[in-house]
């Protein structure tokens, strides 16, 4: 019997909607080389992660292993799936392979981190294959919300792997390639099928890119002031539509926020966008009459540092909305992103602007597939075995009894879940520890580091900081003094917090022994036992206290 396994192991983006990053191995076991499908990020929010700028996966596994690492495999430019190439890719310095948009964006992602672009390689679509250790892998084109995605077929000395990345079934999709299902059939006997599973809850056809834009151009044309709409920056397809409707109805276009410049750039530089209209710059937008105008504009999420966010605000490069203008969301919101959508759906209302959403669904289709479309997926390209990804556990476990319903084989995955493929039957091969890597400012800290957590907490509970000083023979020099940040200043006894929590601490230090005033570690336990203690009988809260003991010499 060989000794040779083939696994798949997910390590960020099952269990999970981003941060996708799947590693592919086959070889002698423990020893196999290694392909990496995608480098994801995902996004923090105040609740859970305050202050972090960005949350990359955990790739120590990989990062042990590197010498064993082939190659890296894009499947296309949207963040969750790409985000993380330039401030990974020096601990991992494995080539990268992805199709020519995807490869512009990863490059100046490359080029802001300084990574070495010279491991970027453009590959061309299926036939075209790179050959790299024991694997063949091609790029599959495939439709999505974001031109040139591409599922891939990862050839082993095991069988054939199909990953699909991101999909959905649009014949039509405006921008980009139409799905072709003459070619997904056509991939013959297929061991594993690792498959999108995000909109697996939703039950009707997947509806296609193209039937949005008479809707849009009637909106856009009825409208009397300013229009404004956002969508994902990566929706190359709804700015062409949008864009389209502006220039339909007499005005000129404008697009606001970095990342909406850079998607269109990319979309000329590479020959995908070939007729998108002239835009103008927001001076000059500010210019004209307003009736003229439509902005296209970032932060379909709520975001607070995005264009939406800002023009919300008041003003954003000079230009502010007004009673009369309307703003369009043509966008679903991701869950999770619900209270910041509608904070600025509510400041724009404030301000007299007409908001429209997408819950009639008619200016938003979704970029992944329908309950149906993953049925029909299922059939085209007949697996062996089913393992869905990109998704919830729930969405994981449904797409797994969608199978099962169907008489198929299918294994839930999520992350650190080590599948060996190598038999007939998928197995667990064994668990790797996963996690998250925070990016905070210009430092990348691992969620286990304590650092946010200690942040929550002084979030939750505010801060107070005690300082004593003991003089050269080690009496205590005066009483402890105390700052407190991010708590009430009078608590119950209508006193000024700060001068109880002294008064305490005095008490304490003066009722000491020579030996725990001599011993810095039970002195600063005693003190912050003290400090919670008056905090909890005066305000209620069991607050953060640090301690500083400065002894004189």
């Amino acid at each position: 019997m060989s000794s040779e396994r083939l696994i798949y192991l997910p390590l960020g983006g099952a269990g999970e909607v981003g941060m996708n990053c799947y590693v592919y191995g086959y070889g002698p076991e423990h020893k196999e080389r290694l392909i990496v499908v995608d480098l994801g990020v995902t996004f923090p929010d105040m609740d859970s992660t305050p202050g972090v700028d960005l949350i990359l996966p955990d790739v120590s596994w990989l990062v042990e292993r590197r010498d064993r690492i082939d190659g890296v495999f894009i499947t296309h430019a949207h963040e969750d799936h790409v985000g993380a190439v330039g401030h990974l890719w020096e601990r991992l310095k494995a080539p990268i392979y992805t199709r020519a948009f995807t490869a512009n964006i990863a490059r100046r992602k490359m080029e802001e981190h300084g990574a070495d672009t010279d491991a970027l390689h453009t590959v061309s679509p299926w036939p075209e294959t790179v050959e790299t250790g024991p694997f063949k892998v091609g790029f599959v084109p495939i439709s999505h919300s974001i031109p040139e995605s591409s599922g891939l077929v990862i050839d082993t000395p095991a069988g054939r792997i199909v990953h699909t990345g991101d999909f959905k079934i649009d014949t039509n999709p405006v921008v980009g390639e139409a799905f072709d299902r003459e070619l997904w059939s056509s991939f013959g006997t297929v061991k594993a099928l690792v498959c999108d599973s995000t909109n697996v809850f939703s039950r009707d056809a997947g509806r296609s890119e193209s039937t949005l834009k008479p809707a849009i151009t009637e909106l856009i044309a009825e409208q009397e002031g300013m229009v404004v709409a956002t969508t994902f920056a990566s929706n190359i397809a709804r700015l062409q539509t949008l864009a389209d409707a502006g220039i339909a109805a007499g005005r000129s276009v404008c697009l606001l926020g970095r990342a909406m410049g850079k998607m269109v750039q990319a979309g000329t530089e590479t020959g995908i966008l070939t007729d998108f209209p002239s835009t103008i710059s927001a001076e000059e937008a500010t210019q004209i009459p307003r009736q003229n105008v439509m902005l296209l504009v970032t932060g379909s999420q709520g975001e607070r540092r995005a264009a939406s966010a800002q023009l919300a605000n008041g003003k954003y490069r000079g230009i502010t909305m007004k009673a009369g203008d309307t703003f369009l969301f043509s966008s679903k919101t991701i869950p999770g992103n619900e209270r910041g959508v509608i904070k600025i759906m509510n400041q724009f209302s404030e301000l007299g602007v007409d908001v429209i959403d997408d819950y009639s669904g008619a200016y938003h289709v979704s970029g992944h597939a329908n309950r149906p479309d993953l049925e029909e997926m299922h059939q085209l390209v007949k697996p062996q075995v089913v393992i869905p990804m990109h998704g919830e556990h729930r969405h994981l476990r449904e797409h797994t009894k969608l199978c099962t319903a169907k008489g198929m084989s299918a294994v839930v995955a999520v992350n650190g879940t080590m599948i060996d493929l190598t038999g007939n039957a998928p197995k667990v091969g064994g668990y790797v520890e996963t996690g998250r890597t925070y990016l905070d400012g210009s430092v990348k800290v691992g969620m286990l580091d304590g650092i946010v957590r200690d942040r929550v907490k002084m979030a939750l509970n505010g801060h107070v900081i005690v300082t004593v000083i003991i003089d050269e023979d080690g009496e205590p020099l005066g009483e402890p003094w105390c700052e407190v940040k991010g708590i009430a200043e009078v608590g119950t006894s209508n006193a000024p917090l700060v001068d109880v929590l002294e008064q305490d601490l005095g008490q304490l230090i003066m009722r000491a022994d020579d030996r725990t005033v001599a011993d810095d570690d039970k002195l600063e336990e005693q003190l912050k036992r003290q400090a919670r203690r008056t905090c909890q009988q005066e305000i209620g809260k069991k607050v953060e206290v640090t301690c500083v003991i400065s002894r004189l010499s």
